[in-house]
């Protein structure tokens, strides 16, 4: 029961100075407010990157042409990936599962009275299962017509919108041009959103031959070669195979450094997490310092208090208050304001990051462990920049505080 009275006294001091109360809490709110929000927003940069991976296939090896050099001297020779590459990986790999070569350049495409500048990508049908792609409608060109280098293509989902917004059913079977050559539309592919830096809704893919060929200009240069496993955990053995591979094929010397880069999304994820780490604690480090401030000003405004209400300490120590029983009420005096301010600042940080995801159309996420340590920092704080004020009341002789004015 007198821990009850103790919070009721406790309560109805604040009560009484409604104004400064809200004031002092202000700055916790805002330091709980800045950290959800910060927090939230690098999750949900986090969760976007890691949903636009998964796309991409967390099981895909992409290798690119690179800087060769032997004893500190480049060599010009090694900056090439060609056909005969994959071929390689393909003949000669014992667990790789699927290998696409693929060349790209942007070019504009016109249809009608209709105008489109996209990134064409010329390929291998295995490109289409490597990234799980389906269609809306036609079909996916095979490999008869990569060897007889035929005019088809296959139109990413968003391409069509800017052909005149043709229905993809309607669009199949007719005939673009690309660089005034005559290309028909075999098929659409489905949606796929972004996957980092591909954008396959707004690709067009042709056949490799064709792009290399005719459309290029004998171009034998390949842009990647994009391998797949049938599991993630084959990745480290595909590494090796592929350097064995092409280092090989490319006849480089022992100890020279490789002509190309092996690249998995995998590990582009766990670069990008660590960063995105980094910097959301640094965000959230900056705001937290408000909260510090706002346990400062806390602990300022309970000392102003209790020089304030010496006379009242001392009426209650005449009564029979225990040194316990003040202490214990100041203490809860400030725990009250740092918690309401926290509970507060929870609802002000959830706010601006719904309206900064629904307004800015930034992705955000509310993480239930954040909040809950938000909420307990907040009362920590209350605890430790309260002590010292309750203390000196605690300590406060009631004759001295009697005798005040």
């Amino acid at each position: 029961m007198l821990i009850f009275e103790i919070v009721m006294v406790a309560m109805t001091a604040i009560r009484a100075n409604v104004m400064r109360a809200a004031l002092t809490t202000l700055g916790i709110v805002i330091g709980v407010g800045a950290v959800i929000t910060m927090v939230a927003l690098g999750q949900g940069a986090q969760n976007r990157v890691q949903d636009q991976i998964s796309r991409m296939g967390t099981n895909v090896l992409t290798i690119r042409p690179g800087q060769a050099s032997f004893r500190g001297v480049r060599q010009e020779d090694g900056l090439r990936l060609r056909v005969d590459d994959a071929l390689a990986l393909k003949n000669d790999s014992t667990r790789l599962l699927t290998v696409a070569p693929a060349v790209s350049s942007r070019v504009q495409l016109s249809y009608l009275r209709w105008n489109s500048n996209n990134q064409v990508v010329g390929t291998w049908p295995e490109y289409f299962d490597i990234y799980d792609h389906e269609l809306v409608a036609g079909r996916f060109f095979d490999e008869g017509e990569v060897q007889g280098r035929r005019r088809v293509v296959v139109l990413g989902n968003h391409v069509n919108e800017s052909l005149g917004e043709i229905p993809p059913t309607l669009l199949t079977g007719k005939t673009i041009q690309m660089r005034g050559q005559p290309y028909e539309v075999i098929g659409v592919l489905a949606e796929k959103g972004e996957a980092a830096f591909l954008r396959p809704d707004e690709q067009v893919f042709i056949p490799i031959s064709t792009a290399q060929y005719r459309l290029f200009g004998g171009r034998e240069r390949l842009s990647s070669i994009y391998v797949a496993t049938s599991t993630a955990e084959q990745l480290d053995q595909a590494y090796g195979e592929i350097d064995r591979i092409l280092r090989r094929a490319h006849k480089i010397q022992p100890g020279a450094s490789a002509d190309f880069n092996i690249r998995n999304a995998a590990d582009l994820l766990s670069t990008f997490n660590e960063t995105n780490r980094t910097f959301s604690m640094l965000l959230a480090g900056i705001a937290g310092v408000s909260l510090l401030v706002g346990g400062i000003g806390i602990m300022n405004i309970m000392l102003v208090s209790v020089t304030e209400r010496t006379r009242e300490i001392g009426v209650r120590k005449a009564m029979g208050a225990t040194r316990r029983a003040i202490l214990f009420q100041f203490l809860m005096e400030a725990l009250v304001l740092c918690v309401l301010g926290g509970l507060l600042g929870v609802g002000a940080g959830v706010g601006a990051a719904r309206v900064m995801s629904n307004v800015a159309g930034w992705q955000t996420a509310i993480a239930p462990n954040v909040v809950v340590g938000a909420l307990g920092f907040s009362a920590f704080i209350g605890l430790f920049f309260g002590i010292w004020p309750a203390q000196r009341a605690a300590r406060l002789d009631p004759i001295d505080a009697l005798r005040h004015e």
